[in-house]
């Protein structure tokens, strides 16, 4: 299993959805903590947020320090993009 590292903190957790078929959403936490986080549990990537899968079937949008354009250069470093 290959992991990354990185400084993240949850923006939300998603537990699932409501009868309106809306996010049900639990708020995140206020500091960034290193983590190591398995390539496979990354979902996709944006300029702010990296969704992420957990336990019991739910999701969660991280926040993380260094931007886009860093990540996609450290992934493609690791092989890990396709050109």
């Amino acid at each position: 299993m290959k992991y990354l590292e990185l400084k993240v903190k949850t923006a939300y957790v998603v537990h699932g959805f409501d009868e309106n078929n809306r996010e049900i959403r639990e708020p995140g936490q206020d500091d960034f903590t290193a983590k190591l986080v398995a390539i496979e549990r990354i979902q996709s990537i944006s300029e702010q947020y990296l969704l992420v899968t957990g336990s019991h079937g739910r999701v969660m949008y991280w926040e993380y320090e260094g931007g886009l354009a860093q990540l996609r250069e450290r992934l493609g470093a690791a092989g890990l993009m396709l050109p």
